[in-house]
């Protein structure tokens, strides 16, 4: 610690990414990427983007992304979404920051999953936002009733992914829908990074509930987690305090190539499509050829499984597909110190994980 550090820098404890090594030749199957390049017309769009000589590049860019909120909106016109309805930032984590500063912190404390997607307590310590956990049930399934009088505490707002990280677990719509018709008075964040491979978005009911926002990013089933893009999708009100938030901090969240890019994406929906569906294969093909391995598995609607071994600590099977190049993500806390979350690669590598398996068991 440094004496020149602010007092809210001591108390803070960050989050911790997946690991990215700079080794070659591994079978990286840890921090969710898809095993799939990003369509094509996204590719093309970048360099298009460039300009000649990359004149381009000195330009700064839309300070409002205006054409990607029309995309977005334009992808969800069903549900009577406009570009009002759309706040878009660099990834879905920056948008999330800004929701915990800008929507979720009030006198009550916010409540979401004990089991869950990591970086929210840490957003709490960033802003001062006071937090109660909610324990998932035993089969590790959010329990909407929970989150409802007279079971829950008053609160200043709900957060929770669906599906559920590192689970998996998918809550039915219909199981949302209750959380946020029971939390009128409060936001109710609805953190949908993987619903693309499984589940039904809640950006269905947006229109009906001025206290939603769902939550969405690029990196999974778009293949571009390496452009930085994410979006929410809620009310103008909603929105509206989210910029706010965002011209109080950068104006300019998202480049020129990761607009151009994220537009073109978000157009392609023949790529989207077929690369969703690939990876929903693999997955099922990989759950049951672990489950032959006598793994359990649970039900994953996303693009990794979480998967124990009755008669293997995880740890150790984690580090020894380590010696093997192939690495996963091994959680050591309560409850899920016996799981890894393996993401779902090509069938290729899906072939070279089990292999190593075999070999280990």
């Amino acid at each position: 610690m440094s004496k020149y550090w602010s007092a809210i820098t001591r108390k803070l404890t960050p989050y911790v990414p997946g690991e990215q090594p700079k080794l070659t030749k591994l079978v990286k199957l840890n921090t969710n990427e898809n095993p799939y390049p990003p369509s094509p017309r996204a590719v093309a769009a970048m360099r298009d983007e460039l300009g000649a000589d990359g004149a381009n590049l000195r330009l700064y860019p839309d300070p409002n992304a205006d054409r990607l909120k029309a995309a977005v909106a334009h992808s969800f016109a069903a549900h009577g979404i406009t570009p009002t309805h759309v706040f878009v930032g660099n990834g879905s984590d920056e948008v999330l920051a800004h929701a915990f500063q800008g929507l979720l912190k009030h006198e009550h404390p916010i409540l979401f999953p004990d089991i869950t997607y990591s970086f929210y307590p840490v957003y709490c310590g960033l802003y001062g936002v006071d937090y109660n956990q909610v324990a998932l049930d035993d089969r590790f399934e959010l329990v909407a009733e929970d989150y409802l009088p007279p079971r829950a505490p008053q609160c200043g707002g709900i957060i929770f992914p669906n599906p559920n990280a590192p689970t998996g677990r998918v809550l039915a719509l219909g199981d949302v829908e209750k959380i946020v018709a029971g939390n009128a008075d409060t936001v109710v964040v609805v953190d949908e990074a993987y619903i693309d491979f499984g589940g039904e978005s809640a950006i269905a009911l947006v229109n009906r509930y001025p206290n939603l926002l769902v939550v969405h990013t690029l990196s999974k089933s778009r293949s571009l987690a390496g452009l930085r893009v994410g979006y929410a999708v809620g009310h103008p009100d909603l929105i509206d305090g989210l910029e706010r938030v965002k011209n109080s901090f950068n104006s300019y969240p998202l480049d020129r190539l990761a607009i151009a890019g994220a537009v073109a994406a978000m157009e392609d929906q023949a790529h989207f499509d077929s690369t969703r569906k690939a990876v929903m294969k693999s997955r099922d093909m990989l759950v049951a050829d672990m489950a032959k391995l006598g793994f359990d598995t649970l039900p994953s609607a996303a693009n990794f499984i979480f998967a124990r071994h009755p008669q293997h600590d995880a740890g150790t099977l984690a580090a020894a597909l380590r010696e093997r190049s192939i690495i996963v993500r091994h959680f050591k806390l309560p409850r899920i110190d016996q799981y890894l979350r393996i993401t779902i690669g090509t069938d290729e590598q899906c072939m070279s994980l089990l292999a190593a398996l075999r070999e280990i068991l």
